[in-house]
């Protein structure tokens, strides 16, 4: 890898007339994250030119966002799209809940630091100004980070957990959302598959299942993604990308942030749990959903 050789090769493909949009991708999809920052600073110090500025001028729509974002040190893509679904048009609530079930403690840390650093107010801030009730609160917690990441099972804990649980939604009328929230956001991975496991006997069903039919809207969406990424976050990301693409119309943000963000981190695993979920490749599906240079960009980025 010679920062100058691809930072000649980008500069080469959008000079003079027409851009060569092909050998950006391939420049940009060969290398990693911090390459492509190396090259970033190379391209302004060799060149005199700021590349993102040169790629927002000469690419446009969804392949340009790829690129963008591509170019993105990864903390900060997740900055930029978390400020974008709080203070863009509407609330993206679904973008808020991915990142904030999904990212571990210290990635929630550095985007509260960055975000206060970019926008001069910090992340929980602004959550609360744009969300509500419960919801919020939820969220509120999963960005504090302070999730127990160890991986101590406390057996007697877990089944209070679990009675806690089955208490607060399935035995009463009405639900306790507070101790689904405490509960959810707290507790260390490995006690909560174990507290899940208990309360499949208790309840007799399901903690998806049973949070389906206690809660509804927003709320439901972020304490099902909770659940989900303690299980099998590579699952989560490919039922996000499944939804971002079936059916009518395609969801390109979340098509566009999940191959984005989880290219380098765990798209094989990805692809793999689409493929045993859905029976059809992640590759063809996209094939099919998409086109031209956004097509291309993202067939590179899924991979195989």
């Amino acid at each position: 890898f010679i920062a100058e050789q691809e930072a000649q090769a980008l500069r080469k493909a959008m000079k003079g007339f027409g851009t060569d949009e092909d050998a950006i991708i391939e420049t940009l999809t060969k290398l990693n994250v911090s390459q492509r920052q190396q090259v970033l600073i190379t391209y302004k110090s060799t060149i005199g030119r700021d590349l993102i500025d040169d790629l927002k001028s000469e690419l446009s729509g969804n392949f340009e966002k790829v690129i963008v974002g591509l170019m993105t040190p990864t903390t900060m893509y997740d900055v930029h799209e978390l400020r974008r679904a709080l203070k863009g048009a509407g609330t993206d609530e679904g973008c808020l809940i991915e990142i904030l079930a999904s990212r571990t403690n210290a990635e929630i840390r550095h985007i509260n630091e960055n975000y206060k650093l970019q926008y001069g107010s910090t992340l929980e801030d602004d959550i609360v100004s744009d969300t509500s009730s419960m919801f919020r609160r939820v969220l509120v917690s999963l960005a504090t980070g302070n999730r127990d990441e160890g991986t101590f099972v406390d057996e007697a804990l877990a089944q209070q957990d679990a009675q806690c649980l089955y208490e607060a939604g399935e035995k009463k009328w009405g639900t306790d959302e507070v101790q689904f929230m405490s509960i959810l956001c707290t507790r260390n991975r490995c006690h909560l598959l174990r507290v899940f496991d208990v309360y499949r006997v208790i309840a007799n069903k399901d903690i998806t299942e049973s949070i389906k039919s206690e809660m509804s809207g927003d709320l439901e969406d972020a304490l099902l993604a909770i659940v989900k990424c303690l299980r099998n976050k590579p699952a989560y990301f490919a039922e996000r990308l499944y939804k971002s693409m079936k059916g009518l119309g395609t969801d390109d943000s979340t098509l566009i942030r999940v191959m984005v963000s989880r290219a380098e981190v765990d798209m094989l695993y990805i692809r793999r749990e689409f493929l045993a979920m859905y029976g059809k490749s992640l590759h063809s599906f996209i094939k099919g959903d998409c086109s031209g240079d956004y097509r291309k960009v993202l067939l590179r980025l899924c991979g195989g």
